[in-house]
C-alpha cells in the first residue's frame, strides 16, 4: 500500500479517501477505457462508482491497492454504458452493485449481463434518493430525471462536498442523447437544472452544497462549471427548437448552430449528434 506503479491509469487524491481513477481519451479507441473512476475508501471498505470498460478491473483493483488494503464492498453504476460498467464482472459475486431501477432495466437488455453475468446486475435499486453510510462515510444518491439516458445517478459524497456525474456533465461538448436508453435531450437542461437547485437548497445540511465535481470523462472541475454545463444545453437545445421553427432540417442546423462565442472553451465534435437527436425528439 502507498507505492507508485507503472500502471496506465492515473489515480489522483480528490479529497481525503476519494480519487478518481482517470478515464482516457475515446478518440484513441485501442486506448479507451471507459469513463472516471470514483474510489472512496470507507472504515467498512472501498466504494467504487463505475468500472470503465470490460478488462479493467484488475488495472482498477491494482490501483486501488496503493492506497488501501480494505475490500471492495460496493460498487455503484452511474448508468447502464460499458465504458462505466464494463468491469463489474471482475469483482466478486458477493460485492453489492447499487444503480437507479431504470439503469438496471437498461443493463437487463445488455449481452454482457446476459446468462452467468446476470450475477453482475445491479442487486440494489432506487427510485428517487437513496443514502449509504453514514457521518463522513455517507454517500448520497441522487435520480432527477432523463438526461443522457432514462437512469442517470448524481452521487454525493456528502461530507466530503464532492459530487460525481457520470455522463450528465461528461465533457465540455455537446452530450451523448441515448435515445435507445430513455435519454432525452428535452429533459437533460431540466434534469441538471433540478440537481444544481435541489442540492444546493440545502438538502445536505449540515455540510453544505458540493464545491468539486467529478465529471463523467474530464478533470476534476467546480461547482461553477457544472452550472455553466446546464446553461450550455439549455443554450443548445433553444437553439434546435429556433432551427426547427425556421424550417432548416437537422443537417442544416447542425451547420448554422454555433454556440462558441457564448462557450468558447467547448468543443463541437458531438454537435451534430446531438442535434439529430434532438430533432427526433421533437419530431417523433
Amino acid at each position: 500500500v502507498g507505492q507508485e506503479t507503472s500502471l496506465p491509469l492515473q489515480m489522483e487524491e480528490v479529497k481525503a479517501g476519494l480519487y478518481v481513477i482517470t478515464g482516457s481519451d475515446a478518440s484513441n479507441r485501442e486506448t479507451f477505457s471507459g469513463g472516471n473512476t470514483g474510489v472512496f475508501v470507507t472504515d467498512e471498505g472501498v466504494t467504487i462508482v463505475d468500472t470503465k470498460l470490460p478488462g479493467w478491473g484488475q488495472i482498477i483493483l491494482e490501483r486501488i491497492r496503493t492506497v488501501t488494503d480494505k475490500p471492495i464492498t460496493t460498487i455503484i453504476n452511474t448508468h447502464t454504458h460499458g465504458d462505466h460498467t464494463g468491469s463489474n464482472t471482475f469483482f466478486p459475486a458477493s460485492v453489492e452493485i447499487v444503480a437507479h431501477e431504470n439503469t438496471r432495466a437498461n443493463m437487463e437488455r445488455m449481452d454482457s449481463f446476459a446468462g452467468e453475468n446476470m450475477t453482475y446486475l445491479p442487486n440494489r435499486t432506487y427510485t428517487n434518493r437513496l443514502t449509504l453510510g453514514a457521518g463522513r462515510d455517507q454517500i448520497d444518491l441522487y435520480y432527477f430525471g432523463a438526461g443522457h439516458t432514462s437512469g442517470d445517478t448524481f452521487i454525493v459524497y456528502t461530507a466530503l462536498g464532492v459530487m460525481q456525474t457520470g455522463d450528465m456533465f461528461p465533457w465540455k461538448d455537446a452530450p451523448f442523447l441515448d435515445r435507445g436508453n430513455g435519454g432525452s435531450g428535452v429533459e437533460f437542461p431540466r434534469t441538471l437544472s433540478r440537481a444544481l437547485e435541489r442540492i444546493e437548497e440545502g438538502s445536505l445540511q449540515p455540510y453544505g452544497a458540493p464545491d468539486m465535481i467529478i465529471p463523467g470523462h474530464i478533470p476534476v472541475t467546480t461547482w461553477a462549471a457544472l452550472e455553466e454545463y446546464q446553461r450550455f444545453v439549455s443554450d443548445l437545445l433553444q437553439a434546435v427548437r429556433n432551427a426547427l421553427a425556421a424550417g432548416q432540417s437537422p443537417t442544416e442546423a447542425a451547420e448554422s448552430i454555433d454556440l462558441t462565442d457564448q462557450y468558447p472553451t467547448y468543443e463541437s465534435n458531438r454537435m451534430a449528434a446531438a442535434i439529430e437527436a434532438i430533432y427526433e425528439e421533437l419530431q417523433p
